[in-house]
């Protein structure tokens, strides 16, 4: 069985604040949804280890997510993820990054994570990112020298959402101001729409709604 290495945030909060944060749990729910109905397994791994922070789980409406949720399986890998130091990249067939603000923090500048993503996507290997996961993306840098970045076309959660949802003063940065820096493009639809970019074996969703979006394409393009 093919397996999808989902990496998670280890930071807690929103930022410096005190605003409990972590992954955006639709993000992760939805997504991994999509992968176990089309016969997909997962590993969760995060810097650290251990048990990862979520927020979002009390979302009414949302039966994905709330069936997730639910999952024994789900809830002892959140609270059990493997460390990174002890992930073999070489067993999974593609890594994805859901969003939430904690990542903002941690993984968009770490460059063990990062190192290792570079090697799995030179195998061959795909990388997904959703909402604010794209930040995952940025220190990726190949064995060339280049960022992956710089030869991707990429969405992710942008400033007008950001005012949206009253998160534009306590982030540790601009998603969208970085992303545009560093990729060969930069692009986003009206604020909560559904919007993925494909670029090879890139896949980047805007926002919590291009969740399901992208793990759709992430499965379309494993099962070639």
């Amino acid at each position: 069985m093919k397996k999808i290495l989902v990496i998670v945030t280890n930071h807690g909060t929103l930022g410096t604040t005190e605003q409990a944060n972590g992954t955006y749990s639709p993000e992760i729910t939805h997504a991994l949804h999509v992968f176990t109905q089309n016969g997909f397994d997962y590993d969760i791994t995060s810097i650290k280890g251990g048990k990862a922070p979520i927020y979002g789980t009390d979302i009414e409406g949302d039966s994905v997510n709330s069936e997730v949720l639910a999952d024994t399986e789900f809830q002892n890998r959140m609270n059990h993820s493997i460390p990174i130091n002890q992930v073999s990249v070489t067993d999974y067939a593609a890594i994805f990054y859901p969003g939430g603000f904690g990542l903002l923090s941690d993984l968009a500048s770490n460059q063990e994570v990062a190192s290792l993503a570079a090697k799995h996507y030179e195998n061959g290997g795909v990388l997904a990112a959703v909402c604010h996961g794209p930040a995952g993306l940025l220190p990726i840098i190949l064995s060339s020298g280049e960022k992956l970045l710089a030869s991707h076309t990429v969405t992710g959660f942008t400033r007008e959402e950001e005012i949206d949802y009253g998160t534009i003063n306590d982030v540790p940065f601009l998603l969208e101001e970085s992303l545009t820096r560093s990729a060969s493009q930069y692009r986003k639809v009206q604020p909560w729409q559904e919007f993925v970019i494909e670029d090879g074996r890139v896949i980047t969703g805007q926002n919590p709604s291009s969740a399901h979006a992208v793990a759709k394409a992430l499965v379309k393009q494993l099962n070639g």
